[in-house]
């Protein structure tokens, strides 16, 4: 992943085809060393391909595949929010007890 942002950078900041040492020297001057093999491999993968039209089609295939994850966040949505309504629910039922009581157990009212 380090290696792509960095062909990444450089490739907004204008190098069209960012080379080896390229994305070495943006990967050194944040401490990170560079992985050769995956480096050339990464390069050999890009090399004559437009990353924007890649890009749109890999957004492409993550939009056709099914997560679940919705429909699991929306059935534990109602719940929690049928929970988060009793639990108001039980919040003003204290509030109101509160008042009663500490009226009760001083036995007047603080201006009377």
């Amino acid at each position: 992943m380090r290696h792509l942002a960095a062909y990444l950078l450089l490739q907004i900041g204008g190098n069209a085809s960012p080379s080896a040492a390229d994305i070495k020297k943006v990967l050194g001057a944040v401490g990170i060393e560079a992985d050769d093999e995956r480096l050339e491999k990464l390069i050999s993968e890009l090399e004559g391909k437009d990353v924007n039209q890649l890009i749109a089609e890999g957004s492409a295939k993550l939009a056709s595949v099914p997560s679940g994850g919705a429909v699991a966040a929306s059935g534990g949505a109602a719940a929690g929010g049928a929970s988060a309504a009793a639990a108001e629910d039980t919040k003003e039922e204290e509030k109101k007890e509160e008042k009663e009581e500490s009226d009760d157990d001083m036995g007047f009212g603080l201006f009377d």
